[in-house]
């Protein structure tokens, strides 16, 4: 398996790009602080007013991952920021395992992404010798 193809790089830049999406949207709607953010944040006993600075933060550490040349420390925002979502969902009462396990598949297609588009992230974590 040539991870140098095209063919890998393209569907590294597909994760990456769905991850992109996914944070823009989550960013967007904190941004915005639509009613079921609100009610999302009391019921889990986060302070609504929160949701703006967390949405600015989410923006941002997507924004740098979406830029090449400061992706890993964009990849590495988001993975701190997914785990403040996995700490906020072990303090809710909603089914804990379910949420952290989408929690954990985010942050894998992230780093699977990055690490299928940039050929010097492979290098420094290599799949096998």
């Amino acid at each position: 398996m040539n991870l140098n193809s095209k063919t890998w790089i393209w569907i590294g830049r597909v994760m990456s790009g769905v991850m992109i999406a996914f944070f823009v949207f989550d960013g967007g709607i904190q941004l915005i602080v639509f009613d079921f953010v609100r009610d999302g944040m009391a019921q889990m006993g986060i302070p609504v007013e929160l949701a703006r600075p967390l949405g600015v933060i989410m923006l941002s550490a997507t924004l740098l991952y979406a830029i090449p040349q400061t992706a890993v420390i964009g990849a590495i925002l988001l993975t701190a920021d997914l785990g403040g979502a996995m700490a906020a969902h072990l303090r809710d009462t909603t089914p804990v395992l379910v949420h952290n396990i989408a929690v954990v598949l985010m942050g894998a297609m992230v780093w699977g992404g990055l690490w299928l588009r940039d050929p010097r992230l492979r290098a420094l974590m290599p799949w096998r010798r």
